[in-house]
């Protein structure tokens, strides 16, 4: 069975860490990225890449690729952007820019996937909505040693969730926490 995960990288204080979050003049994510690591210091992201098929993501998550093309982890995965901007493409990328609510495409986005895992990246309004409607399975939350102050809210959902049961905590790049959580029916994790 597919599953849809949110794969986001947070400070302390629980906001996104992203292109205009910097710490001390950096994105703190930035320092692993450097030495070809993956986003955020996951030595196994490029292992947990290979079970993705597709890939969700917001506006601003692809503005942050478009600054810097080069950095673009995933190939010819098959990337749907949810956007209400005319942007460019990335060369050799497989990329479908869409207006509409996550239920809308999700079907789509599921079927890109095969029989394989939906990403979802980034995060926000976005994961907010998929969050809402019930569609994300599984959350891996990379905590960055950092409070930022202010930014945009992890998970801004429209009401409270059901606790999440957490599948996994393991230490990740430097001084980097990452937390697997699982969502949804039974909040029992789906098998693969």
């Amino acid at each position: 069975m597919v599953r849809t995960l949110y794969y986001v990288a947070a400070s302390l204080d629980g906001f996104l860490i992203e292109g205009e979050n910097h710490a001390g003049g950096r994105n703190p994510g930035e320092r692993t990225r450097e030495s070809g690591a993956s986003p955020f210091g996951d030595p196994s992201f490029p292992e947990f890449l290979r079970g993705v098929g597709a890939v969700a993501m917001g506006a601003r998550t692809y503005r942050d690729f478009l600054a810097d093309a080069a950095s673009w982890p995933y190939g010819k995965i098959p990337v749907w952007v949810f956007t209400h901007h005319e942007f460019p493409g990335i060369p050799g990328a497989d990329i479908t820019f869409i207006r509409g609510e996550a239920a809308e495409f999700h079907p789509d986005i599921v079927h890109d996937a095969g029989e394989k895992d939906v990403l979802l990246a980034g995060g926000g309004n976005i994961a907010g909505q998929f969050m809402d409607e019930g569609l994300i399975d599984e959350m891996v939350l990379t905590v960055v040693p950092v409070a930022l102050g202010s930014g945009r809210p992890v998970l801004p959902v429209g009401s409270v969730t059901k606790p999440a049961v957490l599948l996994e905590t393991r230490s990740v790049g430097e001084g980097l926490v990452q937390l697997h959580y699982a969502f949804g029916p039974g909040e029992q994790p789906v098998p693969k």
